[in-house]
């Protein structure tokens, strides 16, 4: 069954008209490669589908029911989880403590309750094992380089036994060995079946982790076809418009 569709997803703010009529669908462990300009309403569309924003017009349908976001933990309840471009991570805690973050296990003694640092670091180690990342739990965040830092983030959506994951630029302003462990950590997560749409400027990592992409230019959808069916030349002239649609 498909994980998620959009049907006539539009968003205005104001005059402005950020997203027009964008229907798609995304398959259980599928990566879609979400493309095109700034301002083309990427972002715009991933907001809607994390419950940031709601859209003006048109419905989300998830496992084949129709749901409605208020807020993002709407969306994090049906099993959607952002790994935004900054990580939002915590430089000065540890990978397991960035894991769960907000999410931390306690024991109690008595009226007390202490975080379990235990259970923190053995459950971060797993999910580290499950990524084949050689991030430690014990480790600084501040002192990781780009690669182990996405996989921190990208352990965290584990944790929550995410069905699909945004990504925002996850390969931007890292080293060419960090993105290829960034790419393998894509192709892990599309391995246990989680549906990742990948936002991405990088044309190259986009044909290279994944099954489809996606083009939007000023707010509209203008195509949507198998990597395989297309090239960078083509995607290239779909957003800047040398190519109306494909």
């Amino acid at each position: 069954m498909t994980a998620l569709k959009l049907r006539g997803i539009s968003k205005s703010f104001g005059a402005i008209q950020a997203l027009d009529d964008v229907s798609m669908t995304i398959e259980p462990g599928e990566v879609i490669g979400l493309m095109g300009d700034n301002g083309a309403g990427k972002s715009t569309l991933v907001k809607i589908v994390a419950g940031n924003y709601r859209p003006t017009a048109g419905e989300l349908l998830m496992d084949g029911s129709s749901v409605e976001f208020h807020r993002p933990i709407d969306a994090q309840r049906q099993g959607i989880e952002v790994v935004h471009q900054d990580l939002a991570l915590c430089d000065n805690l540890s990978a397991a403590s960035n894991v769960f973050l907000g999410r931390e296990p306690k024991t109690r003694f008595g009226p007390l309750a202490v975080l379990d640092y235990r259970t923190m670091f053995k459950r971060s180690a797993e999910l580290f094992t499950e990524l084949k990342s050689e991030t430690r739990p014990r480790d600084m965040v501040k002192k990781m380089s780009g690669g182990q830092r996405q996989a921190v983030a990208i352990a965290r959506t584990l944790l929550t036994k995410a069905k699909i994951v945004l990504m925002d630029e996850p390969t931007a302003a890292i080293s060419v060995r960090q993105v290829s462990e960034v790419l393998n950590l894509i192709r892990r997560l599309r391995d246990q079946g989680i549906s990742i749409i990948l936002i991405s400027h990088r044309m190259p990592d986009v044909f290279t982790v994944s099954d489809r992409i996606a083009v939007l230019r000023r707010g509209r959808k203008v195509a949507d076809k198998k990597t395989a069916d297309s090239s960078p030349e083509e995607v290239t002239g779909l957003i800047t418009g040398a190519i109306e649609t494909a």
